[in-house]
This record gives structure tokens, sequence and C-alpha cells, in this order.
């Protein structure tokens, strides 16, 4: 018990400096930069039964205070009043174009589907792929643009602001920024050239069309459930310049909306994080339950109770410090941070179980 809660110091004191490193340095999407010249963007939308979220999220890009720019929205086959809503917008502006997915063919998940698709029909020289759920600020184009220009970007992308309503998303979602802001030195991004440290998020992702074009855009990576990721190590493969940021305040959304939401979501992707590798998977899920959750329990052990109030002091810190810069909910991600992690541990496990056994759904698609 004494070992085990000394390496769970260690590590914590590894995440915690890369927490604080993270906070003091971490490019913020927010930043104003400037722009150097305003090329042709395509806005693209891939929506599947998002009539709850579609209109706001066009709405979101209407107001953008950048004008060279066109909103490519495709139905994928939703059998809700997502196809109406968005041919709605299309048929008041200009700038919104309504597309109807074609049926998904074989060896392609159904969101690469559809992003590919989009890009078929894109003219920017800037493609952003987002997601209907995703809500920007009016800066969010202008200044993704002015970050690309300064860096000599082909790829950039931020992770969003996230919104949390019901108990389940406050106890897990934060734990999955947890994952980025406290594992992953973001500049690491731009200036490691190994296709590890290598991350994007779907919800918000730019790519110059050359940049996107040498990778072999969504068709490179039409059988990846977790796509995004993939795409960013493909990126740094072919020695494309990329950047991950963080979203706060300018790019923001609400993933997932109740328990079920939660559980079925993120069991679709917590086991691709780790490319589907059994043992890789099996010992992050040791190290967070060692690191995050066996303090809470070993601090009742008279023994080990100085050392684990240790460990729950630097817990606390990492979760303050991330709540804080990344406007998590406080008490959830503070207070009940350990039962959070064992949610989310307990998520994965579920995650490897389906994709083992074949089943994965998402959006009534079989996976």
């Amino acid at each position: 018990m004494f070992t085990l809660i000394i390496i769970s110091i260690v590590l914590l004191a590894v995440i915690l400096a890369v927490t604080l490193f993270n906070t003091v340095t971490a490019p913020m999407l927010k930043k104003s930069i400037g722009l150097q010249h305003c090329p042709r963007v395509s806005v693209l939308i891939p929506a599947r039964n998002e009539e709850t979220n579609i209109g706001a999220c066009i709405e979101g890009f209407l107001a953008q205070k950048y004008d060279n720019f066109e909103i490519h929205v495709l139905d994928d086959q939703s059998t809700d009043r997502t196809r109406a809503i968005i041919e709605a917008f299309a048929a008041r502006h200009s700038e919104v174009r309504a597309m109807r997915g074609a049926s998904l063919p074989s060896g392609w998940m159904g969101k690469n589907w559809a992003c590919h698709q989009l890009s078929q029909q894109a003219d920017g020289e800037i493609l952003i792929f987002t997601d209907a759920d995703n809500r920007p600020a009016p800066n969010a184009i202008a200044n993704t643009l002015a970050y690309m220009q300064k860096f000599g970007l082909g790829l950039l992308s931020a992770f969003p602001e996230k919104v949390t309503g019901s108990i389940a998303e406050k106890l897990v979602v934060p734990v999955v920024d947890m994952f980025v802001y406290a594992g992953l030195p973001l500049w690491l991004t731009y200036f490691s050239r190994f296709p590890s440290l290598a991350a994007a998020s779907g919800l918000w992702i730019a790519f110059t069309r050359d940049a996107y074009q040498q990778i072999g855009g969504h068709q490179a990576v039409s059988r990846q459930i977790v796509e995004d990721v993939e795409l960013s190590r493909l990126a740094k493969k072919k020695g494309i310049k990329i950047l991950t940021s963080a979203g706060t305040r300018v790019v923001s959304c609400r993933m997932y909306h109740s328990f079920d939401e939660v559980w079925s979501g993120f069991s679709k992707n917590l086991f691709g994080l780790v490319r589907y590798k059994t043992i890789p998977f099996f010992v992050l899920t040791l190290v967070l339950f060692t690191m995050c959750v066996l303090p809470y329990i070993t601090v009742w052990f008279g023994a080990v109770a100085k050392l684990s109030l240790v460990a729950i002091f630097m817990n606390v810190t990492m979760r303050a410090v991330l709540a804080l810069k990344y406007r998590h909910p406080f008490f959830t991600s503070v207070v009940l941070h350990p039962l959070g992690v064992l949610f989310t541990l307990l998520i994965g496990i579920n995650s490897f179980y389906q994709v083992k056994r074949g089943r994965l759904q998402w959006k009534g698609r079989q996976i």
C-alpha cells in the first residue's frame, strides 16, 4: 500500500506540473492575434438528428465577424426535422448551402462519410469542420485563421468549452478534458515531431485545403471512430504543422444531455483514445485509479494516511486549477473528483467490452 501511494504522488507531481504549465502557457483561441489576410473559409457541419441544435449552430456562424465564408450543412439521413431546418436557413441566407447525405457505404463510419461529402463541395482555402452542437462566438473564425497564419499551421484544433447540465455530464465531461489539459503540454503538439504527441477535437478542427488533401482527408480515416486524433497524427507524419488549443470562451458545446447519452457517447470513444490497444488501455486505467481514486480510500488507513492526504491535496489542486482555467463546474470537478474519475473508468471498461463484442451503436447506426 505504501508503495502504491508513493507511485501515486510521483505520477500526480508530473500531472500537476503539466496542468500548471498549460495554465500559464496554453494557446487560447480567445487570444486576439490579428489577421494577415482573409482567405475564403468553408464551414462544414454534418448533422444527423440534430433538430434541437442545428438552428443555433448556424445562427452562431451567421453572426461571425468575418465576411469571406460559406456554410455547408449536410443532413446525414436524419429522421427528425433536421433537413427542414437546414433548408429553411439556406432559403433565407445565401451563405448557407443545404446538402443531402448519400447512403453510408461499406467501410465508412457515419461522421467520416458525412465530412468527406462536405469536403467535396467546399470551395474555401480553409476548411473548418465542426458539429451541430457547437456554438461559436463571433470571433471564432477570425481567431482560428489568425493562429493558423501566425504559426504557419496546416491544422488547428480547439477543444471547446464544455457546457454541462445533468450530474452525469458534470462528473464525466470535465474528466475527459482533464486527460488533455493535465496529460499533454499543448505546445508539444506544435513543437514535437512525434505523432504520439498529436491531439485534436472534431468539434473544432481547421485545415488548409493543401494540408487536408496531403493527408488524404476523411477518406484516409474512413474506418476510424476517433477520427479527429487520427487526422492530427497523419498530419504529423506528413510534416504538417499542427497546434491544439483551448477554445474556452470562443467555441462551446453541450455534448450530451443525460446519463444515457454520457454512457453511450463516451463508450463510443474512450477505448479508441489508445487506438484500441488492450495493454495500454488497462495500464492507463490502473494509473488513473492509482492517482485519482486510491488516495481517497487509503486516507482511512493510519499507516499511509498522511501520504494519502498529500496525494488528495495534489488531486484537489489539479482539478481546482483546471476548473478555474477552463470553466468546469467547480463542486463536481473538485469535491466529487474521485467519483467522476471512477465513473469515467467504468465507461472506459464498457467501451472496451462493447468494442470487443462488436456492439457499439450511435444514433441508430451499428459501429
